[in-house]
This record gives structure tokens, sequence and C-alpha cells, in this order.
């Protein structure tokens, strides 16, 4: 019987998961089908019942509802514990539907490396959304200690540090004015998304060292990555964050850790031109 596994938020249609995943299950001949799901707030506690009645075996999050879906969860495990953030939930052995977040592992796969973890390196996280939390922990795994971060909604950033106690705050009216203070800048934001708003300035001072890393992909290079890029800037998308998360919650899912081959590449790059 083909197993149905899906990829919910809202806005959905530029997420490439299904791409990803349904690469995957025919490379190892898993009869198995990923889709999209747009859904709305009311709708959540619906699909945590998909999973726990097998009508779903197994499902991503993305934005607005990494952190809304939790209280519906009945466990919450690993990264997922110590951020409240969830984007792969399935149904566990004992028959109880397991939180994961594997948005820590994809950002420290991806680009976490790159940190000299002997130096003293400072972080701006720009955005307390969903994945917020996840950057903040990869930060902090890699050895990152010195961690500011800046949102338009003060009330979220407080939020946040009642969960990292170390975490600084800045306020949004200073943005452009502080990019220059960091030696890692990293876009949490919805900012730059397909279709979407981008930052209303650019960042004109910042230090040469300077790692700016973008969780968006969708497309490949955001205003904020390119101007940067053409500057000479060690840059990231979000592309091999999204690409690494999405390999550990397959394995989550099938017990199988994924290929991430050349062929996979061209296809998703395919699809962001």
């Amino acid at each position: 019987m083909t197993k149905n596994f899906g990829i919910i938020g809202n806005p959905i249609k530029h997420s490439l998961s299904p791409v990803l995943h349904n690469y995957w299950f025919q490379k190892y001949k898993i009869d198995a089908n990923y889709s999209t799901i747009e859904i709305y707030n009311n709708e959540l506690s619906e699909i945590v019942k998909k999973i726990k009645d097998r009508t779903l075996s197994g499902v991503n999050i993305t934005l607005p509802y990494k952190q809304k879906i939790t209280p519906l969860i009945e466990k919450l495990v690993n990264d997922a514990k110590i951020t409240s953030s969830v984007n792969t939930i399935y149904l566990g052995e004992e028959g109880n539907v397991i939180g994961e977040n594997t948005d820590v592992f994809g950002l420290q796969a991806a680009y976490l490396k790159e940190v000299d973890k002997t130096s003293q390196k400072s972080a701006l996280v720009i955005g307390a959304g969903g994945v917020s939390p996840s950057v903040i922990l990869s930060l902090q795994k890699s050895g990152v200690r010195n961690i500011t971060i800046v949102n338009r909604t003060h009330e979220k950033c407080l939020f946040l540090k009642k969960k990292f106690k170390e975490l600084k705050i800045a306020n949004w009216i200073e943005l452009k004015n502080i990019i220059k203070n960091y030696d890692i800048i990293i876009n949490a934001t919805s900012l730059g998304l397909k279709n979407g708003e981008d930052f209303n300035f650019n960042f004109e001072e910042y230090k040469k060292s300077l790692i700016y890393i973008d969780t968006i992909y969708n497309p490949l290079e955001t205003k904020t990555l390119k101007y940067l890029k053409e500057r000479e800037v060690k840059v990231f998308s979000g592309l091999e964050m999204f690409i690494y998360q999405g390999q550990k919650a397959f394995y989550l899912w099938n017990k199988i850790n994924p290929e991430i081959d050349e062929k996979l590449i061209e296809l998703l790059l395919s699809k962001l031109k």
C-alpha cells in the first residue's frame, strides 16, 4: 500500500520538498508519495490525527506552524525538545506522535562547518519565527556564544530569550547600523522569499570576513544575498540546509540515509530557475 507523506505550511506552493522526497522514494523503490498540504491554524489537529491513524506516514512543517504545532505533539525529542520548534513528525513505535527538529542538523551540516570554533565569533540572527530557535541552537552547538537576535516584533525576541538565556536583543530600527558588528549574519525571516517582500535597504557596511547565510532557498539568490555575493562576501543560500534537513527527515521515516547525488542537485536547481 502506498504511504503518504507531505509538508504543511501557508504559503506552501514555493516548497521543493515534494521534488526532494519523491526523488528519493523513486531511487530507493519505496512505494510512497509526498505532496504539499496548505492548511490553516484550525486544521493542525487534523494533521496530527492523520499521523495517529496512519493516513499520513510522515509530515514536514514549515512557516508558520513550526511552533504552533508543538502543543499538539505527544512527544518532543532531541533538538525539538530544546527548541520547542518542530519540522518533522511521525508515529513512534509505541503509537505516539513524535515531533523532531531536523533544521538544527541541516544548518550545521550545510554551513556552520565554516565557523572556526576556536575563535570568538559573533552572530546576528534576523527574525524570531519558527526556524529561529533552530538557528540559535545550531550556532551554540557550533561554538558560537555571542548571539544577538533582532525582529520586527520585539515580544518574540523576549520569548526566545526565556529559552536561550545568553541571547542578546537588538532593536529592529537599528538593524542597518549594527550589521557591521557581526561575523555571521543569518536571515531567518521570510524576507526575500519568492514573490514576497525583501529588506528595504542594502547591507552596505559589514565586516570583510562576514559569513552571510540565508535560510530561504526559493529564490536561490535573494536580493540581499546577490548584493553581498557581488561584493565577494562569503554567502550561502538556504538550499543546502533544505537538502540536509530533508535527508534527516527521510531517514527518520524510512530508516534509509539517502544519497545527495549530482542528479538530485541538478533537478532541484532546474526548479529554481
